[in-house]
């Protein structure tokens, strides 16, 4: 059409694309306002009956807000999400939409983990503009997407889980969950590096990014946060896996150190920060004489080029005779250490199945190992301290603190042994001579 119908004006039509999602957009502040101005009133978020799940997101589910879960595939995502939907549904009504499953598979894996609410509705659906239209008659207190690479907007001409498919929908879901107010969690794929699979731009539009994981023949799964709009992205919740689903670890400490061997040779504890939580966790290594020209060095839940720099200061400011030993490194329960405050630990350990010698059972430690064989002082001592007091243990090596600074411990029964070195670290650990 050459001519505008009610203006009456030649060639004045401009072509424009539809916007996926544009009349969902919530209406906001429409002119600029002074910061004092405007009010900050904190939400009330959606408290989930699960405490770990609710210490990962920073006290609940936040209305309106778009939360994207990613992890490996059978790692145990869908099973999660489907159990925060039923305790949510236990007075409120939950939509479950999956788009890769048929809702009998979901109600067999419902059934399975024990998932009865009444108010829990089911959607196998793909088209996202029908499951928007649900959403908008069932206004949920909680909506859930398994997964955002399974589901398509007609009005894109690409397949599903494409770069422009995943991207136009993570926005109109976002739009969606800002104008009605109802937070909607959303299951996104890994790639083989572990990242959400589609568009870097994914990440950017969610309120929050949670990765589960966790080894498929490992029993304990981590939810950790990356980005998280509400709340700190420190925290790790630590779960369970059982025929009954996920369930949550109040103490981890506890379960990690169930099984440890006494006075074993290669044997430590550390302690690690997980957010907020000291976790107590078992750091084991293994030393023996090589048979190939390149002795080899295998680190599991530790970086590898961490474990390589340990055994360079070992070696060169310890006198220790690694260069000819096979060296295996092991973080009992799946866990991955990130902080250099397992320096002290895993290098104790290291020396410890070397020497043949075991460490004190009832000692922790914790620092970080410098290049010049020195340690260094890390934060939270005291609540590390606490905690390995709570749990029975009655001495930790430590770094020598800072000039001025002191240790609370509020009466708990601990001997702190503080040292320079890691030399002088591995002596006080270490039973017996050599």
């Amino acid at each position: 059409m050459g001519r505008c119908p009610e203006c009456g004006e030649w060639n004045s039509l401009v072509l424009s694309a539809p916007v996926a999602g544009s009349s969902k957009v919530a209406s906001g502040i429409s002119q600029a306002m002074p910061l004092a101005e405007i009010s900050a009133s904190d939400q009330q978020r959606i408290q989930v009956p699960i405490g770990e799940f609710n210490r990962v997101l920073g006290g609940g589910l936040v209305p309106g807000s778009l939360v994207l879960i990613g992890g490996d595939p059978g790692v145990g995502k869908s099973t999660l999400l489907l159990q925060v939907a039923g305790l949510v549904s236990s007075d409120q009504p939950v939509l479950y939409v999956s788009g890769e499953e048929s809702a009998t598979q979901v109600k067999a894996r419902a059934d399975r983990i024990g998932v009865t609410a009444g108010n829990l509705y089911l959607l196998a659906e793909t088209d996202l503009e029908r499951i928007i239209g649900q959403i908008e008659t069932l206004h949920p207190a909680l909506a859930v997407m398994d997964s955002i690479q399974s589901v398509r907007l007609a009005e894109v001409e690409s397949s599903s889980g494409s770069l422009t498919q995943v991207r136009e929908c993570a926005n109109a879901l976002l739009h969606l969950a800002k104008g009605l107010n109802v937070p909607i969690l959303i299951v996104g794929h890994v790639t083989k590096s572990g990242a959400i699979a589609g568009p870097r731009v994914l990440e950017h539009i969610v309120d929050t990014v949670l990765y589960l994981e966790g080894e498929r023949f490992h029993a304990f799964r981590l939810l950790r946060s990356v980005k998280n709009r509400f709340g700190s992205t420190d925290e790790v919740g630590v779960f369970e896996m059982h025929e009954s689903g996920l369930h949550e670890v109040a103490n981890p400490s506890q379960v990690f150190l169930e099984e440890r061997p006494s006075h074993a040779p290669g044997s430590t504890i550390a302690v690690t920060m997980e957010g907020t939580r000291p976790l107590m966790v078992e750091v084991q290594a293994l030393a023996s004489r090589s048979v190939l020209q390149f002795p080899r060095y295998t680190g599991n839940g530790i970086d590898l080029n961490r474990l390589w720099l340990l055994t360079a200061v070992l070696g060169k400011r310890v006198g220790l005779h690694i260069h000819d030993q096979d060296l295996f490194v092991n973080v009992v329960g799946g866990l991955r250490l990130r902080e250099p405050a397992a320096d002290l630990a895993i290098a104790v350990a290291i020396a410890s199945s070397l020497q043949n010698r075991p460490v004190h059972p009832d000692l922790v430690l914790f620092g970080e190992i410098g290049l010049a064989g020195e340690l260094r002082s890390v934060g939270h001592s005291e609540r590390r301290l606490r905690e390995a007091a709570k749990l029975g243990f009655r001495r930790a090596v430590i770094p020598q603190m800072r000039s001025g600074a002191s240790l609370n411990l509020d009466g708990a029964s601990l001997h702190i042994e503080t040292v320079r070195t890691v030399a002088e670290a591995i002596s006080a650990s270490l039973i017996g001579s050599q």
